[in-house]
């Protein structure tokens, strides 16, 4: 058993996928569409058969208030990896990229948090080395 996939719910989509590839350097994976309906995702570019997260619209009522809730507590909607932060957030501070927690020591590691444009905060994390 393994992770294929994981969503974050967005605001907007277009402005999500803009954000995620654009800003954070992601890879676009999938996109079909349904009526209204907008299947959407990205992956790591050195890993584009890996695990894809999926940039929902956030339009149902409870997905924007769970969205909401963690955006206004500070709490990530996601966490993504690094070995190394300070050049990560130097990549996306130069692309536009809006930080809310300068890098930061934490138990076991370094965190920034970034704005991802569409209601969310996400965490890099680059774990310590002993």
């Amino acid at each position: 058993m393994k992770i294929k996939l994981t969503t974050v719910h967005v605001d907007d989509q277009a402005q999500a996928l803009r954000f995620y590839t654009e800003v954070l350097g992601f890879t676009k994976k999938a996109d079909f569409s349904q009526g209204t309906f907008r299947w959407l995702t990205v992956t790591a570019p050195d890993d584009p058969d890996g695990p894809e997260l999926q940039l929902a619209l956030a339009d149902d009522p409870a997905a924007k208030a769970y969205q909401q809730a963690r955006f206004q507590q500070g709490q990530p909607a996601l966490m993504l990896f690094t070995d190394d932060l300070a050049a990560d957030v130097a990549r996306i501070e130069a692309a536009g990229g809006q930080f809310t927690t300068p890098p930061t020591k934490a138990t076991g590691s370094t965190i920034a948090k970034v704005e991802d444009t569409c209601g969310n905060l996400l965490q890099l994390t680059q774990l310590a080395r002993w």
